[in-house]
């Protein structure tokens, strides 16, 4: 049941306070790896490491959301492939497992992928109520539609991710 926000998500190591600096001075390789962390297509990655160094973190978001625009269907398969699914806090009514189980397995089995949604600025108390509202919307979309939408979320997700992956600590 992937409830993603914009920002890490339980089960992900998003590394936090790389910063600017190193993020355009680190190893190539240590940079995809930061960066898959962020977005799980290896082609975006390796795109957005090898046009440092950036200036500032607007000309990285910038070139972050162009990188992510440019994805064949397999690249944005990949990731969404990696995403992990959070588990809903232990103190969560059991009716909420269930709505949110059944939701997650129609919209897979009607998309063929795991639902992904932004979450920032939603409290997290709120996250289930807005993640099955989100799905519920989103299973009247047909497929193309449902592409589109997904690939926004994701790099909405992907913004805000790299966020706290160069801000400094």
């Amino acid at each position: 049941m992937p409830l993603q926000g914009c920002g890490p998500v339980p089960g992900r190591t998003v590394r936090h306070g790389f910063g600017l600096r190193r993020f355009n001075t680190a190893s190539a390789v240590d940079v995809e790896a930061a960066l898959l962390d962020c977005f799980g297509s290896r082609r975006w990655a390796e795109r957005l490491a090898a046009h440092r160094p950036y200036p500032d973190l607007d000309a990285l978001l910038a070139a972050a959301e162009e990188a992510g625009y440019d994805l064949s269907l397999t690249d944005r398969a990949e990731a969404l492939a990696a995403e992990v699914s959070p588990a809903l806090p232990p103190d969560a009514a059991p009716s909420a497992h269930l709505a949110l189980a059944a939701a997650h397995a129609a919209y897979e089995s009607r998309f063929g992928h795991v639902f992904v949604i932004c979450l920032d600025g939603v409290r997290p108390a709120e996250h289930p109520d807005h993640v099955l509202a989100g799905i519920r919307a989103r299973l009247g979309h047909d497929p193309d539609q449902e592409r589109v939408v997904t690939a926004d979320e994701m790099r909405r997700i992907a913004r805000g991710r790299i966020i706290g992956l160069v801000s400094s600590q």
